[in-house]
C-alpha cells in the first residue's frame, strides 16, 4: 500500500510538472503575444495621430501665407495662435522675445523642441503633461524670395494636442490583448489536464502493476492500447513479467525439489545413523581396552558419527522452517532458571559469566529457547575467547539475552552474513566443528516467536571493548503459531 501511495505520489507530481509547463508555455506566449501587440498598436496608432497632426498643422501653415510685414506685432502673433488653435489642441507662436498672450496653462515645451525649430526643422515630441500625453509639434514659418527660394522669418509655430483618445483606444486594445492572453491561458490548462490523463493513466497502471508485480504477483500484464512509446513499455512490460514469471517458476520448482531432497536425505538417514550410533555407543565403551590404531579409528568413528547425527538433525529441522510446518510447544517458564539449565547440561555452568536476575517469566517454547542459547554460547566458546558472559534483562513485553565473548569479534564483511546457512568466515577452512547451521536455526527460532505480529530478532554485532555481541529478543507473551516458510 505504502508502494502505492509512492507511485501515487510520483503521478501527482508529474501532473503538477505538466500542468507548470503548459501553463508557463501559455504565459509566456502570452506575455509575448499581449506584449507584442500592444507595441506595435501603440506604435502604429501613435504614429498615424503624429502624422495627422503634422499634416494638419502644415495645411494650417499654408493659409497663413504671405505674412504681411516683418517683423510681426503682439497682435498678429495672438491672431495666428488663435487660428492655428482648435478642438484637439492649442498653439503657441514665438517671434525671438515676443510670445503670443492670452494662454492660461503653461506650455509644456522642451528646450530640445524648441532648438529643433530654430535651427529650421519640422519637429515633433511626446510627452507628460499632468499624467496625460500630449504631442509636440513645431515648426518655422518661412519667408518666400523672387526665384522660388525661402528663408526662415523667425517666428516658431507650435501646436499641443492630446493623445488622450489614443491612449484610451492603446489601453483598450492592451486590455483586449491580456484578456485573450488570459483565456489561451485557460485553455492550456485545460489542454493540459487533458494531456496529463493520456499521459498519466498508462504510468497510474504501470505503477500498480509494478507493484502487484513487487508484491509476488507474477501474473500481472497491463493492456496495450495504440502504438506509441507508451504502448512499447506497456508491451515491454508485459514481455519482462513473461520471462521474470518463468524464472521464477523455474526457481521455485528447482528449491523446492532441492529441500524436498535434502528433507528426504536426511529422514532417510536417521535409521541408518541410528543403527550407527547404537554400534559407536559399544565401541566407546570398549575403546580404551582395544590397542593402538584400533582405539584411535573406533573414537574417530564415534565422533564423526555424533557429527553427522547433529548435521542430519539441524537438516531435518531447517527442512521443517523452510516448509512453514515448524511450530512452537509453548509454555510458562522462568526464564533464568531455562537458561541455567541449559548451561549446566552442556558443562558450561561454571565457564560462563552468568548475569542472569530471577523471577523473569515468558510464555516460550523452552525447547527453541535451548537450543538458541546453546547455540549462541557455544559459538562464542569455538570462535570467541574467554570470559564468556551471558546476560538477561526484561522489557515490559520482552526478555533480551545477551551472549559476549572477549574474542577478536567480527569481521564487518562477516556481520552482514553471519546467519547465513553454511556460511564460513575463513574460505579455505574446508570443514568446521559443527554442521554450519547453528546461528541460521537460532535465528530461525528467534523469528518464529511473535508477539502482536512482530517477530522475535537475533542480532550479531561487536562490543566497544572488543569481542562478539549477539543479541536474543523474544516476547514475553509469545504467540502460537506455524513458521513463515523459511523467508530471509
Amino acid at each position: 500500500m505504502s508502494g502505492w501511495r509512492r507511485a501515487a505520489g510520483r503521478a501527482s507530481g508529474l501532473r503538477l510538472r505538466l500542468l507548470l509547463a503548459f501553463a508557463l508555455l501559455g504565459l509566456t506566449t502570452t506575455a509575448v503575444v499581449a506584449s507584442g501587440s500592444y507595441v506595435q498598436a501603440r506604435r502604429v496608432i501613435l504614429q498615424q495621430a503624429q502624422d495627422a497632426a503634422v499634416v494638419s498643422l502644415t495645411n494650417e501653415l499654408a493659409t497663413v501665407y504671405p505674412l504681411h510685414q516683418l517683423p510681426p506685432t503682439q497682435r498678429d502673433l495672438d491672431l495666428l495662435a488663435q487660428r492655428l488653435s482648435g478642438r484637439d489642441g492649442y498653439a503657441v507662436v514665438f517671434y525671438h522675445d515676443l510670445r503670443a498672450q492670452g494662454l492660461t496653462v503653461a506650455d509644456p515645451l522642451t528646450p530640445e523642441l524648441r532648438q529643433a525649430v530654430r535651427d529650421g526643422r519640422v519637429a515633433w515630441q511626446r510627452v507628460s503633461r499632468d499624467g496625460e500625453p500630449v504631442l509636440l509639434i513645431g515648426t518655422q514659418l518661412r519667408i518666400d524670395r523672387s526665384g522660388g527660394a525661402s528663408r526662415p522669418s523667425g517666428i516658431e509655430v507650435y501646436t499641443v494636442r492630446s493623445l488622450v483618445p489614443e491612449q484610451q483606444s492603446i489601453d483598450r486594445l492592451a486590455t483586449l490583448a491580456w484578456v485573450t492572453g488570459g483565456l489561451s491561458l485557460v485553455l492550456a490548462v485545460l489542454l493540459a489536464l487533458l494531456a496529463a490523463r493520456g499521459v498519466l493513466r498508462p504510468v497510474r497502471e504501470l505503477g500498480r502493476a509494478a507493484q502487484q508485480l513487487g508484491e509476488g504477483d507474477l501474473t500481472t500484464r497491463l493492456t496495450v492500447r495504440g502504438s506509441d512509446e507508451l504502448a512499447d513499455v506497456a508491451r515491454t512490460f508485459n514481455d519482462t513479467a513473461g520471462t521474470l514469471e518463468r524464472q521464477v517458476g523455474e526457481l521455485r520448482r528447482m528449491e523446492a525439489d532441492a529441500r524436498r531432497f535434502v528433507a528426504d536425505v536426511s529422514h532417510e538417514l536417521r535409521t541408518p545413523l541410528a543403527a550407527m550410533t547404537a554400534v559407536t555407543d559399544v565401541l566407546d565403551e570398549e575403546a580404551d581396552r582395544l590397542p593402538g590404531d584400533a582405539g584411535r579409528a573406533a573414537r574417530l568413528v564415534s565422533e564423526e558419527t555424533q557429527n553427522l547425527t547433529r548435521l542430519v538433525n539441524d537438516l531435518i529441522e531447517v527442512s521443517r522452517f523452510d516448509s512453514g510446518t515448524a511450530r512452537l510447544a509453548l509454555d510458562d517458564i522462568d526464564v533464568a532458571a531455562a537458561v541455567t539449565a541449559t548451561l549446566r547440561a552442556r558443562g558450561w555452568i561454571d565457564r560462563v559469566d552468568a548475569e542472569l536476575p530471577p523471577g523473569i517469566t515468558a510464555r516460550l517454547d523452552p525447547r527453541r529457547l535451548d537450543v538458541i542459547v546453546a547455540n549462541l554460547v557455544g559459538n562464542a566458546f569455538r570462535h570467541g575467547a574467554v570470559p564468556v558472559t551471558v546476560r538477561l534483562r526484561a522489557e515490559p513485553d520482552w526478555i533480551v539475552i545477551e551472549v559476549a565473548d572477549h574474542g577478536p569479534g567480527l569481521d564487518p564483511d562477516v556481520l552482514p552474513h553471519v546467519f547465513d546457512r553454511f556460511y564460513k568466515a575463513e574460505t579455505a577452512r574446508t570443514r568446521s566443528e559443527g554442521s554450519g547451521l547453528g546461528l541460521a536455526i537460532a535465528w530461525e527460532n528467534a523469528r518464529l516467536h511473535r508477539y502482536a505480529g512482530q517477530p522475535g530478532s537475533l542480532v550479531a554485532g561487536n562490543a566497544s571493548t572488543g569481542g562478539a555481541v549477539f543479541t536474543l529478543r523474544l516476547p514475553r507473551a509469545a504467540a502460537d503459531q506455524a513458521a513463515a516458510g523459511g523467508v530471509r
